[in-house]
């Protein structure tokens, strides 16, 4: 079974901030070893989830001590009230019932 090594990071926004954060979050140019990235937000678009899939943990340590990555966060900071964040290994579940493609 295919293992994934992923970053999930939640921000809590300053009300009103959504676009102008989501102005600020995009990467670029796009990080090295990252295969795909999702962004989740609230209803009420205080919080915002960016899950990012990597292909090594290596890759995604490279990138977050990265000056670019520096950056972005010195952009995103000023509507950014809260965050929390961690780096996760897992793998797709298979259920029951549930075909694929």
């Amino acid at each position: 079974m295919e293992e994934h090594y992923v970053w999930v990071t939640t921000r809590r926004l300053q009300p009103g901030r959504l676009e102008e954060f989501e102005n600020a979050w995009r990467p670029a140019p796009a990080p090295q070893g990252m295969l795909r990235a999702y962004a989740y937000w609230s209803e009420d678009g205080q919080e915002v989830t960016g899950v990012s899939f990597w292909d090594s943990r290596d890759a995604c340590d490279s990138w977050r001590s990265s000056e670019p990555e520096a950056r972005r966060r010195a952009a995103m900071a000023p509507y950014v009230v809260e965050e929390r964040e961690g780096f996760y290994r897992g793998r797709e579940l298979s259920l029951p019932g549930v075909g694929r493609g």
